[in-house]
């Protein structure tokens, strides 16, 4: 039969559905064969030939025929999969109900009253006919998740056949071992099997039902509280699924095997359409739901429904363990990383292989996916030789900037570095030298990981659009915790340090919002944690050794926090551009330190603030030309499609504050109880009880406006951390001065050499511990993470458009 009669006969079997007042049976195979039996339909044919408009109609007027619909479906699944699926024809039937099922789920789970629908048993649906089976029939879900997996393992028709010859009898599907039939090598599977276009697509297929039926989520309008139980995944991933083992490493090996270079060759992507990307997208798509698994909230349930914490519970907990989020969590093989890491590296670093060639490489636009499967790798299993992905995180975010419509990517490109910032070794690796030169739209700068780091930092908070403020708490924490590893800052990077500074401590900046004070407190920490442990030539080495400052301990546990290289005849300071910019801008600190009170003051900096609302100044950070070759960042097209996102946690919610103890261990500091927050604080500042109580001490105007009051200005004034930076003034620039006056110098190279070889040992304040602020997993960040996820899949799938105009509920769809 010919496509166009094939189009014909179901188009005319739908009216008859849209228009059937009264329920057909279920055994009136007749009817519904033509809906897959007889037709040759694709993928969009099915969208094209099922409007919305009709399947709701049946939802609302004829409910019995579309529950008999989709179980007349499942159940052709459950027998393809029983059989195997060995004729065409099955094939074709397989495939014609996986792309219905696709096209009528998400105006099932649009409905709240058929949302039980496939958890509930068809009755009669017992195999034999007979009462007795229906005691233990499943549920309608759990068949077919069971079918789907089973057909995702189908020689033949989704995977190779191993059979030596035509004479064999057909593999048997139930004794089938599956994980000898891994879809590609990677871990846990040596054998790369040859390409099949045909099997891709079929996997395909049934991956974006498998999708669909994950989306209830949707469906469901973000609650912390809701957990992440998704019953789907929690089945699909439970021990009732005899394939999980496979499918994870299959879809993931899937992902990190993929080449879209086309095996090397410049242009090869243009001779052959590449059928692989659409099955890895997939593939990256189902995973990253699979592991929608919130961490923080993960203890199970006991029968009687109380959670259980006793000791005991470190053999196994009880309750439906998500399998493919354990399997992850176990992946421990040195080389099963590296095959991870590369793949997710190589793929994320695509958009950056700028080749002599333009388009001479493919471009894949998965790039979020990938980035919310590397969260999940973080999250679950704890590793971070991670310099390779780095780079490609800091290009995203950078081109991403002015991209209203890229909110979300910025938020878990910085989540991510925030997780990593919570490594020593993450901060001590920063040292090495960039050299890859990616065009980015930044100044041009000679230096480290770290300056490359900060430079796209500064650049983000001065010309970033209006909507990433809340993000600035974050990225500067992150500078914050690699700070005290940092050996030497290239003078570009000093001065936007500088510059930030300059900023964010201007009497306008500081008092019109409730939080901005933070800002400068995270700044000083950095340049206290570099002064006081990456100034020193001579100090560095010989707190490494253990030699006593002022009658202090010996700190020798310095040499295994931070790795000082074997003692040079005569050490360079390795910051002497960073204390040098100080210098240049020490007014700035000695603003701060005489920050005015008074109400006319604060009166005046709000006036101000009136006639200016732009954040920051653009002015005074000498930009410099951006790298060759790069092209600004670029807003949003008009009329872009975006998801909302929920609220992201504030920066004392997202971390969990660790000191670094004299063995190099971190040691979590408990919050400290609230009545201390009057004199307790410690002296180099800790501004956690001024932000408990600035709203005390602060009042809110009949506009809801933030005004500030002498009481709040002074309650964190005094914390400021300045005595290490102040004291640094005093003994460098009487120095520096008189040898400008001395040798009428007017270049810069002289006073850095003599920085560099300056020290300033014995005369700075005892070193504070070093903190730094780890990542926690909690409730607010799965939530946000789960509707970004859900809004990245949604946007991402327009052929077909699985779920556009149909009634979300996780998030809303926006126009930029």
């Amino acid at each position: 039969m010919g496509s166009a009669d094939s189009k014909l006969n179901f188009r005319k079997a739908v009216i008859q559905l849209t228009t059937k007042t009264q329920p057909v049976e279920a055994t009136d195979d007749a009817f519904w064969d033509q809906f897959w039996a007889d037709t040759a339909t694709t993928v969009q044919d099915v969208f094209a030939l099922v409007p919305a408009a009709e399947i709701r109609a049946v939802r609302e007027e004829s409910p019995s025929n579309l529950a008999t619909l989709c179980y007349k479906a499942v159940e052709k699944l459950v027998q393809g999969a029983e059989s195997g699926c060995h004729s065409e024809k099955e094939k074709q039937v397989v495939l014609n109900c996986s792309r219905l099922l696709t096209r009528v789920l998400p105006y099932i789970f649009e409905d709240p009253d058929w949302r039980g629908f496939f958890w509930s048993t068809v009755p009669g649906a017992g195999r034999g006919g007979g009462e007795e089976e229906d005691e233990n029939a499943r549920p309608l879900a759990e068949s077919l998740l069971l079918a789907i997996s089973d057909l995702l393992f189908c020689p033949d028709f989704t995977v190779q056949s191993h059979r030596r010859s035509a004479v064999d009898s057909a593999e048997d599907v139930h004794s089938l071992d599956s994980c000898e039939y891994i879809w590609e090598a990677g871990v846990g599977f040596a054998h790369s099997p040859q390409p099949n276009y045909i099997h891709d697509m079929n996997r395909m297929e049934l991956l974006k039902l498998l999708l669909t039926c994950f989306s209830e989520a949707m469906y469901l309008p973000p609650a912390p509280e809701s957990g992440s139980s998704n019953p789907w995944v929690q089945f699909f991933c439970s021990t009732e699924n005899r394939h999980a083992l496979p499918l994870f490493t299959s879809l993931l090996n899937t992902v990190c095997a993929y080449d879209p270079v086309g095996y090397g060759i410049p242009y090869n992507h243009l001779l052959f359409s590449d059928y692989r990307e659409p099955l890895v997208e997939e593939a990256a798509q189902v995973l990253i739901v699979t592991l929608d698994h919130d961490s923080a909230t993960s203890t199970s349930p006991t029968v009687d429904g109380t959670t259980t914490g006793t000791a005991m519970d470190d053999a196994d907990p009880p309750g439906p363990e998500n399998l493919f989020v354990n399997y992850l969590s176990r992946i421990h093989r040195e080389e099963d990383f590296q095959f991870i890491l590369k793949g997710i590296a190589r793929l994320l670093s695509n958009p950056l292989l700028q080749t002599y060639l333009p388009n001479s490489t493919k471009k894949i636009q998965f790039h979020q996916e990938l980035l919310v499967l590397f969260w999940k790798l973080c999250d679950f299993n704890k590793s971070s030789d991670v310099l390779d992905i780095l780079v490609p995180i800091l290009y995203f975010l950078n081109d991403a900037r002015a991209d209203q419509s890229r909110v979300g990517l910025m938020h878990i490109g910085v989540f991510i570095l925030l997780l990593l910032s919570g490594e020593r070794n993450f901060g001590v690796r920063l040292n090495k030298p960039y050299s890859v030169r990616v065009p980015m739209d930044i100044p041009v700068f000679t230096g480290t990981h770290a300056d490359l780091l900060i430079v796209v930092f500064h650049k983000i908070i001065t010309s970033g659009h209006q909507r990433l403020q809340p993000l600035f708490d974050c990225l500067l924490t992150i500078v914050v915790n690699v700070s005290p590893y940092l050996k030497s800052l290239s003078m570009v990077t000093a001065n936007k340090l500088l510059h930030l500074l300059e900023a964010f401590s201007t009497t306008w900046f500081l008092f019109s919002a409730a939080q901005n004070h933070h800002l400068v407190f995270f700044l000083l920490e950095v340049f206290n944690n570099i002064i006081q442990y990456q100034f020193d030539g001579e100090a560095g080495t010989r707190m490494a050794h253990g030699h006593c400052l002022r009658g202090q301990q010996p700190r020798n546990w310095l040499r295994r926090v931070l790795p000082s290289g074997p003692a040079a005849p005569t050490r360079r300071a390795g910051n002497s551009n960073l204390v040098y910019a100080i210098i240049r801008k020490r007014s700035v600190f000695h603003q701060l330190a005489n920050l005015p009170t008074d109400p006319p003051a604060i009166h005046k900096a709000l006036q101000r603030r009136r006639r200016t609302p732009e954040p920051l100044s653009r002015t005074g950070s000498q930009e410099g030309g951006s790298m060759e070759g790069s092209r600004p960042a670029a807003p949003a097209e008009p009329g872009t499609l975006k998801t909302s996102l929920v609220a992201t946690p504030g920066i004392d919610k997202l971390t969990e504050k660790s000191q670094v103890s004299e063995d190099g261990t971190l040691r979590s500091l408990e919050p400290e109880p609230q009545q201390s927050s009057a004199e307790g604080s410690p002296a180099e500042g800790e501004p956690d009880q001024a932000w408990r109580e600035q709203r005390r001490l602060s009042s809110a105007s009949a506009s809801g406006q933030w005004i500030p009051t002498t009481d709040w200005i002074l309650s964190w004034k005094s914390k400021l951390p300045l005595q290490t930076i102040m004291r640094l003034l005093q003994v460098l620039v009487p120095q520096v001065e008189k040898i400008c006056i001395d040798k009428g110098l007017t270049d810069e190279s002289e006073i850095l050499r003599f920085l560099q070889h300056g020290t300033l040992v014995g005369l700075l304040p005892v070193p504070h511990p070093i903190l730094i602020r780890k990542y926690q997993a909690n409730s607010g960040t799965a939530m946000w993470f789960r509707t970004y996820m859900w809004g990245v899949i949604y946007l991402r799938n327009v052929d077909p458009p699985i779920w556009y105009d149909t009634d979300v509920k996780l998030f809303e769809i926006q126009r930029v």
